[in-house]
């Protein structure tokens, strides 16, 4: 038979697959899988593999847990499927299908009595804080027959004497498979079920938060090299019994999750020690959740997964899940509790129900409350209706209403501030001149509407001072930015007040009779809610991308604020550009431009210091990597990121390796910042503009999905 189709570069396979005739039968089986192809998607490596060869090998990996039984001496059994993801059999010893697969087992029960798993496989270990500990971890020593495909493992760990059969009992299997030869790196996969050893249906089950949950933030919830994937798998090892050797410190998941997401604002890092957890400094953690606040207790135990149990950390309050956020708390000694000592759990939930009648009391929701999220805010709502005279060379009117939240009208007077800022064309803002009085705000301006007229009813009308540029064509746009204060709980002692903002309204026009044409949508407000929640900056008063842009747009800079730094250096320095693409990609690019040589700081407001070089991005890499910045998706939208922008308005860096730059170069060396990238993206740029089509665009070569794909 001749190889030359399948073109799988390994000398390895071509001589088994030479060799052995039975390969034959399997390769067919796994060829036609019932006619069923397995399709991947662009942000898989294998969609951009050679075909013959991703034929072959079919990458990827299924864990399917068929049955498991504990007999009456405690053996634990398991069988289970491994499979491609088209339901082909796979062969663990690598022998008669691509690709060797190493598997983990572990076993845990949850008692009827408790909350939590406790693992029947554990393993010694030892560190300078625990001299000696059994942690949970994988089974060793069992035995494995079956296959390819179809498995039997039985456990060397027993279940202990004793053991109740009557409770939930959890196999967990989690399994790499090894495609590096092909050029397919490795895959990965989780999979657990549960049963009664004696039979009875499975009715207890720890079902609190789901891995979509997680995923909103981190993409691909994976841990432990990859291996260990979903919350399903966490709770079986990351139980009470799992303890930091090096620290002390708990690894149960309740405990450490809350940790770790509270960050820089655990009472003990503020107070000025690290949080340390299995050797990694979480203490600079800042929880994405606007305004970064561990409060947005939803955005975890979210309500709309269907978790069966997403309601217990609203009904079963416990001094080690509260305790993980309020660290300084002493539940023995009663020191900064209000109740005072608590030798167990059992009165929490008296003080602690799960709703009280007040946002910001005792109760669980109530104590939780964002303040911008709170349901004693009345609201506001700045709704632009029409916009006159928005013609080349004429002031435009705008119309606009001002509510609450329920429609009723709100006084100007009853707010903070309100501004409208126009921008055009929208083919790519700015480069267009309001007049001389802009400079400070280049390719744009605002102006304040506080003095607008308005009848009764909210209906107003502002006008505005500055004109469309006589020359202009094409679409314009005006958006508007409204904040207020309200004080809620007047003369109680939880009184506050609160600032929030209005909704960015954004409107199109047309300054010369040409159709309307909206700004090219890149990005979508919702994408970043998945993790902010609220979006909202500058002082609340600025929360949709659609509006951010005008503002940030290729040519501005921080050199207007700069000026009055608060940090002496950062008067000494060059201005930072500040264009969309390349604050977003910057801002989130984070920790891993210092491993690059680079960094990025903005003076903001009043000058402020804001250095984004600690900024860690919560996504991961299929091996359990965090910071990664590989799935586009995840911000932008309709495919953008690879409509390369290689015609539009070259973007002011002065801090830049380049300045002024094009923008894909803009775009790409956010995160790709190191000074080769740079001289790569100089050598592609010439008088008549960008080249990077010619290689990174949709099917090209170095097609930007494929070369941001994983395995």
């Amino acid at each position: 038979m001749k190889m030359t189709a399948l073109n799988i570069g390994n000398t390895k396979w071509l001589r088994l697959f030479g060799r052995t005739s039975a390969l034959l039968a399997v390769v067919a089986l796994c060829l036609t899988a019932g006619g069923k192809k397995h399709e991947y998607t662009v942000h898989e490596k294998a969609a951009y593999a050679d075909a013959a060869t991703v034929e072959f090998v079919r990458p990827g990996l299924t864990i399917t847990i068929n049955q498991a039984q504990i007999a009456s001496d405690g053996t634990i059994t398991v069988v289970y499927t491994l499979t491609d993801p088209a339901g082909s059999p796979l062969d663990a010893t690598g022998v008669t299908t691509p690709g060797a697969i190493t598997l983990g087992y572990i076993a845990a029960v949850l008692p009827n009595n408790q909350q939590d798993y406790t693992a029947y496989t554990t393993r010694a270990n030892s560190g300078p804080a625990v001299a000696s500990t059994n942690q949970p971890g994988s089974d060793s020593g069992g035995a494995t027959s079956g296959g390819p495909g179809r498995y039997q493992y039985v456990f060397h760990t027993k279940a202990p004497t004793g053991f109740d059969p009557a409770a939930t009992h959890t196999i967990g299997i989690y399994a790499s498979r090894v495609l590096t030869d092909f050029n397919l790196g490795t895959n990965f996969a989780s999979a657990t079920y549960n049963f009664v050893p004696n039979g009875a249906k499975v009715t207890k089950v720890h079902d609190i938060i789901r891995t979509a949950s997680c995923n909103t933030c981190h993409d691909q919830l994976s841990w432990h090299g990859g291996r260990r994937r979903g919350v399903e798998m966490c709770v079986l090892c990351h139980t009470p019994q799992n303890v930091d050797t090096t620290t002390g410190g708990s690894l149960d998941l309740k405990v450490m999750i809350h940790e770790m997401h509270m960050g820089a604002k655990l009472p003990s890092v503020v107070a000025g020690k690290p949080l340390i957890v299995n050797g990694a400094d979480f203490s600079k953690i800042s929880y994405p959740a606007n305004p970064g606040d561990p409060r947005r207790c939803e955005t975890c135990h979210s309500q709309t997964t269907g978790a069966a149990h997403a309601t217990a950390y609203l009904t079963n309050p416990t001094r080690a899940a509260c305790g993980a956020c309020h660290n300084n708390v002493n539940f023995a000694s009663g020191q900064n509790h209000a109740g005072g000592p608590q030798v167990d759990d059992n009165q929490c939930h008296n003080c602690h129900i799960p709703q009280g009648e007040l946002d910001f009391d005792a109760s669980i929701k109530g104590a939780h409350v964002a303040p911008t999220a709170s349901s004693l805010l009345t609201g506001l709502a700045v709704n632009i209706t029409k916009v006159q005279s928005g013609t080349a060379g004429s002031a435009p009117v705008v119309s606009f209403t001002v509510q609450d939240g329920s429609g009723k009208p709100l006084a100007l007077s009853q707010l903070g501030s309100v501004s409208f800022t126009m921008a055009g064309p929208t083919t790519d803002y700015g480069y267009t001149s309001f007049g001389s009085d802009t400079a400070n705000t280049p390719g744009y301006v605002t102006e304040s509407a506080a003095k607008a007229s308005c009848d009764t009813s909210g209906n107003c009308m502002y006008t505005f001072t500055h004109t469309v540029p006589a020359k202009a064509t094409g679409t314009y746009a005006i958006g508007v930015e409204a904040r207020r204060t309200e004080t809620v709980l007047p003369g109680t002692t939880i009184q506050q007040n609160i600032t929030y903002g209005a909704p960015n309204n954004v409107v199109y026009f047309s300054v010369d009779g040409s159709p309307v044409t909206p700004r090219r949508q890149v990005v979508a407000t919702g994408n970043c809610n998945q993790c902010h929640v609220a979006l909202s900056v500058h002082g609340s008063l600025r929360n949709n991308t659609e509006y951010c842009v005008m503002c940030h747009n290729p040519s501005n800079t921080d050199a207007s604020v700069r000026v009055n730094a608060q940090v002496a250096a950062d008067r000494a320095a060059r201005p930072q550009g500040i264009s969309f693409p390349l604050l977003v990609h910057r801002i989130h690019d984070g920790v891993n431009m210092l491993a690059d040589g680079g960094s990025y700081t903005v003076v903001g407001f009043g000058g402020s210091h804001n250095d984004f070089s600690t900024t860690a991005f919560p996504a991961m890499t299929p091996n359990g990597k965090a910071t990664d910045l590989a799935n586009c998706s995840m911000c932008h939208v309709k495919g953008s990121e690879t409509k390369l922008p290689v015609e539009l308005n070259n973007v002011v860096n002065p801090q830049g390796w380049i300045s002024p730059e094009g923008a894909t170069a803009t775009a790409c060396s956010g995160c790709h910042v190191a000074k080769d990238a740079a001289a790569h993206f100089l050598a592609n740029t010439s008088a008549l503009g960008e080249s990077c089509t010619v290689c990174h665009q949709p099917g090209a070569e170095f097609d930007v999905n494929k070369v941001h794909a994983q395995y």
